[in-house]
């Protein structure tokens, strides 16, 4: 596998990660002019920081080298499930306790699950 085709996987990855993971942040719009210069959701802009991007990149990273061990020695088929599973342990490792009695929770949940599952879908497009 060569680097160029392993960062030409990567960057899909890491855009539908950031865009999927921006879903879960919330959206702000900062008024510069108000005195207190407090934060207010007025409009929906997402405001993204340096350590979200730089960590769904390092995620996108570590899936797409993931996925190359798992296409170019292990198989093509399959993969659906191989990253439900991933994405079900990625979910699963972040619920607080009692989490299922929250609905923000469950549905991060399901969100963190649909973003590993795509990215499985575009890797496998990519390198398989």
């Amino acid at each position: 596998m060569s680097l160029g085709r392993l960062v030409l996987a990567w960057l899909p990855v890491a855009l539908e990660f950031t865009i999927v993971g921006g879903l879960g942040l919330r959206l702000y719009d900062a008024d510069a002019g108000r005195a207190d210069d407090v934060w207010k959701v007025v409009r929906r802009h997402w405001m993204f920081t340096q350590w979200d991007l730089l960590w769904w990149s390092v995620e996108a990273a570590i899936v797409t080298l993931f996925a190359s061990l798992w296409f170019d020695s292990l198989g093509h088929g399959g993969w659906w499930l191989l990253f439900l599973l991933l994405g079900l342990i990625v979910a699963v490792a972040r619920l607080p306790q009692r989490a299922w009695q929250r609905r923000a929770a469950v549905v991060r949940s399901i969100r963190d699950i649909l973003r590993y599952i795509l990215a499985g879908a575009i890797l496998a497009w990519r390198l398989g």
